[in-house]
């Protein structure tokens, strides 16, 4: 084709003809304007085959110009599926078609189309599974075919984050009704959002002509804007989509890299409605498009649209874009009208004055390529025998334009996610939507108005409404709704002998699809939609959802409002990941003693959501580092910071009553001075947590939890005994004290040159015993513990003093050959005592029996959290159980995650292997099958690179079973 030229102002709203925009297409150089979009400047340059179509790579064109609708999807630089008629057109940008086998003009899969009698609807599921395994040889072909855009691996996401926005009225679109809305809420004082998708405001005002007077709407579309801008009251938000509605009008709307989190506390939906096509042969050729983008692309972005077009219509607004395609110097060949007669005759009148033939209760049954197959050549019209029928012969005409309405279906989308009702009238071919939440409101066409004098007023009575829910006054009237006609052709489908009259233009389905799908004994609009995909494209059935409502209707001899249409669900348009992840960053605390673990060389680790020491030394001497530092702790002493372990509070008559219900073992008479392990389960009897829980007084208990649960186990506390009701203060004192583990042989004698007011020796404070007293004059929590298999001593501070109190201990123990360790020394030395970790030796389906804890559970108790079906999973056998074991200190070392066999089959994993200088050997756990873990079995392991190791199963600890090093 010939370049299309510029039309003259006042068309192209959007662009600037001072600023040319170069840019390149499939490796030709073209040049738009700025405010361009990409479609838009390729249209201009005559380029209007813009990308191939899923499954039979036929070439399609623009539909919508409004980001509807698949056939504009092109590939950028770093984005695949980039929408060309809403991606903006930048100088220099980079553009490629996809879904090509070759080139765009010759496609070498266009020739699939001349086989797609032997590719029915739902094919691939009677023909790609058998016989037996024959989709090995499939699957690589399919994929091949099935590709779409080309995702970049090394593109790096832009800045992405969120922002927390809360008004009284959300008015979601920004066309007559919804700035009519807007300023009627406004005016009473509400606060209001205003959200429009587009990147300009007025909707339809902006491109369509609602009357005879072409400038009417232009008038009203500025004086609305220039009030709106004006008001102090009205927030604006171009460029934005409000994605989808959840419960109390929480909506999130994307702007461009931003998130924002809307609260209203009422919504106004005026969101407009769906321009529909006609469905007849050849219907998805370049060249044929909806009537409200071609009024688009010449009042937005000044192009003219064809040389000689013509119009099909379902409804007056045709007659009118005949008008405008007249203005503009397009030839109109013929207004083709489905109905018999128009509603108002003087539209009539008008276009035949202008030399336009019309054909009354006719259609396009059918349109031809021009010489270059490429475009649209010409079409069939034919006149309207019955529903879906046409007579024998017809009129051919030349054009290289059609545009086509068929009608309107409200954007229902967000609607329907609120509850509502999507209602279908056979008599007026239309839709109204109904049952929505009181604080929801529609206005204008979404609610079935077309007329702009019932659309305002629309707006005015939903925004009274909204009023009237926020007690505000409104300050204008409503206005009297009059009765319309329905803008709807009652039935727009006419099948073809030769078929490719398509339905749903992202999966190239034809009429034939949905018919035989439903012959397939698929009769609900849902099943027939998963077997044949039919709106599970990009489009989401914007524009299939009515036909193939309406074909299923007819097939099943039912009505189109007992069908319905498929369920709309949010997102309303695809959304990036990069939206819902937002910021990259990473949180994360740092202990009081954080500096000076950065001064001895720290390598930091996360854990949960902390900065933890891993070990201290070079990265490049890692193994070496660890080993020395756990051998330290063996033979002298070591200091580690615990800061990070879970510290709860508990206090109140009810503490002992509380802790004996959350865990397994008993609490109620446990000693003052003395702590006790602490297992925790969920209702399911899964261990979630674990940890020690220390009393101090009657009625003062210290209970610690892990590291990355704490949170979770003190909501959990706070949970039950929101139910319970228990005489007891909860508090989460994690941040609020810092804690070291003072372990080693030599611990004491450190521990008693800073602490002089509590009997350290072994029989006046044993092991499990808990104290008060003063370290270093500092007051302190001291608990006896034994994690890592040694004597040693937490010490609890307040968070103030932990660098004063890790300073301290060092110094104290210099003489002792003091050495600070990290936390990969620490899983070493209670992996050799073979304490598990919940997180790392446990998942989400642990059992108690499964881990040898069956000894912290207290049978004598009437309840814990989890007893009963504890209780129940015991008397089920076990079918996995977590043992210890070892292998040679040469011996491939498994990682964790590697699997456990038995046989051919998967019977475990290895949950924490590590070496042990202490021991001289490859020690580690895993879960194995239950008949694989008695001491002495050798369990197959396949280590990297899909080797196999044999280790023995050995009884834990692996170190000092005696356990009297701990309790020295």
């Amino acid at each position: 084709m010939n370049s299309p030229e510029r039309l003259p102002a006042p068309m192209g709203l959007l662009i600037d003809r001072s600023k040319p925009m170069p840019f390149r297409f499939d490796g030709r150089d073209y040049q738009g304007l700025a405010g361009d979009s990409i479609a838009s400047a390729l249209l201009a340059n005559g380029q209007w085959l813009l990308s191939r179509s899923f499954k039979y790579h036929r070439p399609r064109g623009p539909l919508t110009l409004a980001g509807e609708d698949a056939n504009t999807l092109v590939q950028l630089a770093q984005q695949p599926n980039a929408l060309a008629d809403r991606q903006s057109l930048s100088e220099g940008l980079e553009v490629w078609a996809q879904n090509v086998s070759g080139s765009l003009t010759r496609d070498r899969d266009a020739y699939l189309g001349k086989f797609s009698r032997f590719m029915p609807v739902g094919f691939y599921y009677r023909s790609f599974y058998k016989p037996k395994g024959v989709w090995k040889y499939w699957e690589p072909l399919i994929r091949k075919k099935a590709g779409l855009g080309v995702l970049d691996l090394d593109a790096r996401g832009g800045y992405h984050d969120k922002a927390f926005v809360f008004t009284d009225v959300a008015v979601i679109g920004a066309g007559p009704a919804g700035l009519q809305a807007a300023l009627s809420a406004a005016d009473a004082g509400a606060q209001v959002l205003l959200v429009e998708q587009q990147a300009y405001l007025g909707g339809a005002l902006a491109w369509s002509r609602f009357a005879a007077d072409a400038g009417a709407a232009d008038r009203l579309r500025r004086n609305l804007i220039d009030r709106v801008e004006q008001h102090p009251n009205i927030r604006v938000m171009t460029d934005a989509t409000c994605n989808a509605w959840f419960s109390d009008n929480f909506l999130p709307v994307i702007q461009r890299q931003r998130l924002y989190k809307v609260r209203a506390k009422q919504c106004i939906l005026a969101s407009g409605a769906f321009d529909q096509p006609v469905v007849f042969h050849n219907n998805d050729l370049p060249g044929i498009l909806l009537t409200s983008a071609v009024q688009r692309l010449m009042k937005l972005y000044a192009v003219k649209p064809g040389k000689r077009a013509v119009v099909l219509t379902g409804n007056d607004h045709g007659y009118l874009a005949a008008l405008d395609l007249h203005q503009q110097g397009v030839e109109v060949a013929a207004l083709v009208d489905l109905r018999a007669q128009p509603h108002d005759p003087l539209l009539l009148t008008q276009v035949q004055t202008c030399g336009i033939a019309c054909h009354l209760g006719s259609t396009v049954y059918a349109a031809r390529t021009g010489r270059s197959g490429l475009h649209l050549g010409g079409v069939e019209i034919r006149r309207i025998s019955g529903r879906g029928k046409v007579q024998n012969g017809g009129t051919e005409l030349d054009c290289d334009l059609l545009c086509m309405s068929s009608g309107y279906m409200p954007v229902y989308q967000l609607a329907c996610q609120a509850g509502a009702r999507l209602s279908y009238d056979d008599a007026s071919a239309s839709f109204r939507l109904s049952g929505l939440p009181d604080n929801l409101l529609l206005a204008g066409s979404v609610n079935g108005w077309q007329q702009l004098d019932n659309v305002l007023a629309d707006a005015r009575r939903a925004a009274h409404q909204a009023l009237h829910g926020l007690a505000l006054e409104p300050q204008d009237q409503a206005g009297m709704l009059q009765p319309e006609p329905s803008a709807n052709a009652d039935w727009p489908l006419f099948a073809h002998p030769k078929g490719k009259e398509f339905v749903d233009f992202d999966e190239d389905l034809q009429i034939a699809d949905i018919v035989n799908a439903t012959r397939h004994g698929y009769r609900d609009v849902q099943l027939v939609k998963r077997f044949s995909t039919v709106g599970m494209g990009p489009s989401q059935g914007r524009h299939s959802a009515l036909p193939t409502a309406r074909l299923v209707a007819a097939a099943t001899q039912r009505t189109v409002s007992e069908t319905g249409v498929t369920t709309a669900r949010p997102p309303f348009v695809a959304e990036s990941l990069a939206h819902i992840a937002g910021r990259g960053f990473d949180p994360y605390r740092q202990t009081p003693m954080h500096q000076r673990h950065l001064q001895a060389g720290a390598q930091l680790m996360p854990a949960g959501n902390w900065q933890r020491p891993a070990y201290y030394g070079p990265a490049d001497q890692r193994d070496a580092c660890i080993q020395a530092e756990a051998l330290n702790v063996r033979n002298n002493v070591g200091l580690i910071d615990v800061s990070t372990l879970g510290g709860l509070d508990l206090r109140g008559p009810d503490a002992a009553e509380l802790l004996n219900r959350l865990y397994t073992f008993a609490f109620v008479k446990q000693p003052i001075g003395r702590s006790r392990y602490a297992l925790m389960t969920n209702e399911q009897g899964v261990v979630i947590d674990d940890g020690v829980c220390a009393r101090f007084a009657e009625q003062h208990f210290y209970v610690t939890a892990t590291t990355s649960g704490v949170e979770r186990i003190y909501q959990q506390m706070l949970k039950w005994n929101a139910q319970w009701r228990l005489n007891v203060d909860i508090t989460n004192l994690t941040t609020a004290l810092a804690a070291v583990n003072l372990a080693g042989p030599l611990a004491r004698q450190v521990l008693a040159k800073l602490c002089t007011d509590v009997d350290l020796s072994a029989e006046g404070f044993p092991y499990l015993g808990v104290r008060t007293g003063t370290v270093a004059g500092v007051p302190a929590r001291l608990l006896r513990v034994g994690f890592v298999g040694e004597l040693g001593y937490e010490i609890h501070v307040p968070a103030r003093y932990g660098e004063y109190l890790w300073d301290a201990l060092m110094q104290a123990g210099a003489e002792f050959g003091i050495r600070a360790f990290g936390v990969e020394a620490q899983r070493l030395l209670r992996l050799e005592k073979g304490h598990v970790i919940i997180g790392q030796d446990t998942d989400g389906m642990t059992r108690i029996d499964e881990i040898d804890m069956t000894w912290a559970i207290a049978r004598k108790k009437p309840f814990f959290v989890g007893k009963r079906s504890v209780e129940i999973l015991e008397a089920q056998p076990l079918k996995r159980k977590l043992v210890g074991f070892r292998l040679p200190a040469d011996s491939p070392r498994p990682l964790e995650g590697h699997l456990v066999l038995n046989g051919a089959q998967i019977s475990g994993n290895i949950t924490s292997c590590e070496y042990s200088p202490t021991l001289n050997a490859i020690i580690g756990m895993a879960y194995a099958g239950a008949d694989q873990g008695s001491p002495g079995q050798h369990l197959p392991i396949r280590v990297e690179g899909g080797q196999m190791v044999h280790a023995e199963v050995v009884e834990l600890p692996f170190y000092d079973p005696e356990t009297r090093r701990q309790e020295l």
